[in-house]
């Protein structure tokens, strides 16, 4: 399994053009252009490519040619994805509508002052999700991150749009994101990470995955299981053109080691994998070659 550099990729021409795009043509506009954009990077993004090829043939057992047209929907939607992320911060966020499963679950956290830990991934948009609760349940999100952005990017999509609708704990080397970490939770305050992307010099351990095996990083799970708040594992995932449908689970509690929380992540992680397969938004190989 590759390790993730932990980088967003994106210029600043590239969001710059699309910030224009939308507010000057439209979403469905947008939408139309990233049709084009998906077809290059399957021409020419040949690693991310067959990434995707890779995940697909192993991860569904589907064969090659079934894998090269999922990639292109997996690109196509991506785009859509990152468009719908700036459109929400515009004067655009009117047209999306959103369903919300279990919501009750983080409404009674908010109300009972428990704050918690919510454990994503990256199938659908995280960011989309964050988003959303803020405007629903709660502006005290904190979403723990390797905040290796560009710094002209973050300044660019503050300047026209606002920011995003949460905080962000960057992850140190010093470990004081851990003391952040533990202030947001004593404020009784949600905190969110992801869980499938390792990097390089990583705790990691390896599960069952789909039809194979593949490394997740121990790191969110000993956080998890160490802070004894409420754990559930949220994700946002595009329904269709302006419609998303957010997911939280029961929360575990009182849990007792890192596998356990580690195990209950990745079966919830399969099931949104398998109901959203073209919404897989790692582009690196996952699976040790076979």
């Amino acid at each position: 399994m590759e390790k993730w550099d932990g980088k967003t990729k994106g210029s600043l021409w590239g969001y710059k053009f699309f910030v224009f795009i939308i507010r000057t043509f439209g979403i469905r506009f947008s939408y139309f252009f990233c049709y084009f954009v998906s077809f290059y990077y399957v021409l020419f993004a040949k690693p991310q490519k067959e990434a995707l090829i890779q995940f697909y043939t192993i991860g569904f057992g589907y064969s090659r040619k079934k894998a090269k047209k999922l990639a292109f929907t997996n690109f196509y939607n991506f785009g859509q994805t990152l468009i719908d992320r700036v459109a929400m911060l515009t004067n655009k966020q009117s047209k999306f509508t959103h369903t919300f499963n279990n919501e009750k679950v983080l409404r009674e956290l908010n109300e009972n002052k428990k704050g918690g830990i919510l454990i994503s991934g990256h199938v659908g948009n995280w960011e989309n999700a964050g988003n959303l609760i803020h405007s629903r349940i709660t502006n005290k999100i904190n979403i723990v991150m390797l905040d290796a952005e560009v710094e002209k990017v973050k300044a660019f999509m503050e300047t026209k749009t606002g920011g995003s609708n949460y905080n962000i704990i960057p992850i140190k080397d010093d470990m004081s994101h851990l003391i952040l970490i533990h202030r947001a939770l004593k404020r009784s305050e949600f905190v969110a990470l992801h869980a499938d992307r390792v990097t390089e010099g990583s705790k990691n351990i390896e599960l069952n995955f789909l039809n194979s095996k593949a490394e997740f990083p121990m790191g969110p799970f000993i956080l998890a299981q160490k802070f004894k708040a409420p754990i559930t594992f949220v994700y946002a995932a595009k329904a269709n053109r302006f419609h998303y449908n957010l997911y939280a689970t029961d929360p575990l509690e009182n849990v007792t080691s890192e596998m356990e929380v580690a195990k209950a992540y990745v079966k919830q992680l399969e099931k949104m994998v398998t109901t959203y397969p073209t919404q897989w938004f790692n582009f690196y190989k996952y699976y040790a070659d076979k």
